[in-house]
């Protein structure tokens, strides 16, 4: 469905802009990470990362939302989402032949970064980068409107949430998982990220996640990481039909999300969050542990 000019204003116009989930989403994602990978992927990544504390994997999540605007990182934009050429709320749909731009997108990043930091030919600079964008992507996919065309991923619906004036992209990231903890420091959010991640770690363990978490490692497959990217990519875009835009783009132009559609809308953050979380984990320990046994081969 296309919105119409007055509706998304000069959107064509603009670039991608908003980043998957904010910085103290992106650092929940890594502390629930870091919560659940083996000791020796650990002990693995802090090498990688030169950097020995519990938030070596916090620390670089909002790496790649900074290097995008460097002069040496620019090639890197198109790499945080993935443009489904679909029609919320009638069909929802990825389709890496369609959706992903000759310049690449999160899915073929997702799948190239995990080849790089395998390599052990390249140089060790090489390979840090790599884990830097695989941690930061793993959570872009998991935010909808990083696979979703519509008004460059809601960038160009302005929508108002608690009476301000925001786009619908900035929500998502945003507003509604700093609402779900009430509220966050803007300058230092690590210790709010890391409490919440700590909550939802124990809801994965023994809360309301546990039974549902035991599907969030389905369908992974290491030898292919770009299927396995598309198929998170299909699933998480599957919300802008059900959560995100569930009467239409249209629909919610100029409307207050702070209310009902808040109530709505924070359940599935929170548990994309978690799920994020939780796959990271996962895919980390297959890297380390692959290395660890070619490391010990070479033995």
């Amino acid at each position: 469905m296309k919105l119409s000019p007055l509706a998304v204003g000069v959107v064509a116009l603009l670039p991608r802009f908003a980043t998957a989930w904010g910085g103290f989403g992106h650092i929940t994602v890594a502390y629930v990470a870091s919560n659940f990978v083996a000791n020796s992927t650990t002990a693995f990544f802090q090498g990688v990362l030169r950097n020995d504390t519990e938030d070596y994997l916090a620390g670089v999540a909002t790496w790649a939302d900074s290097v995008r605007y460097t002069q040496w990182g620019r090639f890197s934009g198109p790499f945080h989402f993935i443009d489904a050429e679909d029609n919320p709320p009638h069909k929802c749909g990825v389709k890496l032949e369609r959706d992903c731009s000759k310049q690449g997108c999160i899915v073929s990043a997702f799948a190239n970064y995990t080849v790089r930091i395998l390599d052990g030919r390249l140089p060790e600079p090489e390979r840090e980068i790599a884990a830097k964008f695989l941690i930061h992507f793993l959570g872009d996919i998991h935010q909808p409107l990083h696979t979703e065309h519509v008004a460059r991923g809601g960038n160009g619906i302005n929508v108002t949430f608690g009476g301000v004036k925001y786009n619908l992209h900035h929500v998502w990231d945003v507003e509604i998982p700093e609402k779900i903890v009430g509220g966050v420091g803007k300058e230092h959010p690590y210790t709010e990220a890391r409490q919440w991640a700590d909550s939802l770690t124990e809801e994965i363990r023994s809360g309301k996640f546990k039974a549902s978490s035991q599907s969030w490692r389905k369908g992974i497959k290491f030898s292919n990481p770009e299927l396995t990217s598309l198929g998170w990519a299909n699933e998480t875009n599957s919300y802008v039909c059900t959560t995100v835009l569930p009467l239409g783009p249209e629909a919610i132009v100029n409307q207050e999300l702070g209310t009902s559609y808040y109530e709505k809308a924070a359940p599935v953050v929170e548990a994309q969050i978690a799920k994020a979380g939780y796959r990271l984990a996962a895919w980390l320990d297959l890297i380390a542990s692959k290395i660890n046994n070619q490391m010990a081969g070479d033995l």
